[in-house]
């Protein structure tokens, strides 16, 4: 009888997806820091969005959720948040300031992990306004390539970007502050546990 499960399963359809994603990301730099090539770039960050939905459709779908799933879609989520800011910093096209903050916010969560893991999780459940404020952020990059075009149309979807980029940064702060005070009630009601040894 084989030892491993479903969980353990590597090739799938989400993960193969996961994967291209992570090689769009090169795509995606090449094409705006280097080529200057904005349409295909726009279209880049689009079909990595609709392609992050996919896959988490398709393993409940497909009953193919698997544990180098659970953790592959996060992380790249998150080299998206930070590949994509720093482009656009790269290019000029938003304020560094902004993506500091951006990049301040994912290097505190990242400090707080060793925390939670002394409490024998690996993480906190995703919150609604997170959620939100992801889909605003990634929303808010491609409308405002999207808004570089000298037309009246360009600098109308310039400032939904815009707006889509200050909304969502204040909820991805605003989910921030509430991921502190999850961790916080963590520590006060929940010990720590004992680190496990290593079978031998």
């Amino acid at each position: 009888m084989p030892v491993g499960s479903d969980r353990d399963r590597v090739l799938t359809v989400p993960n193969v997806i996961s994967l291209a994603r992570l090689g769009l990301i090169g795509a995606f730099l090449y094409l705006l820091l280097v080529a200057r090539a904005d349409g295909p770039a726009v279209a880049i960050l689009m079909l990595s969005g609709f392609s992050d939905w996919a896959d988490g459709k398709l393993a409940r779908l497909l009953d193919q959720s698997s544990a180098l799933g659970a953790l592959l879609d996060p992380a790249i989520d998150r080299l998206y948040m930070v590949a994509v800011p720093v482009a656009f910093g790269l290019r000029g096209l938003v304020p560094w300031w902004i993506i500091g903050v951006l990049l301040a916010r994912d290097v505190l969560l990242a400090a707080v992990l060793p925390v939670l893991r002394s409490r024998g999780l690996t993480a906190l459940p995703v919150t609604y306004i997170g959620k939100a404020g992801t889909f605003a952020l990634m929303s808010a990059f491609p409308l405002i390539l999207l808004g570089q075009w000298d037309a009246l149309a360009s600098r109308v979807v310039l400032s939904v970007g815009w707006a889509f980029l200050i909304w969502g940064l204040g909820m991805y702060l605003w989910a921030f502050v509430l991921y502190l005070i999850q961790v916080a009630l963590v520590v006060r009601t929940m010990p720590k546990v004992a680190p496990r040894v290593a079978d031998v």
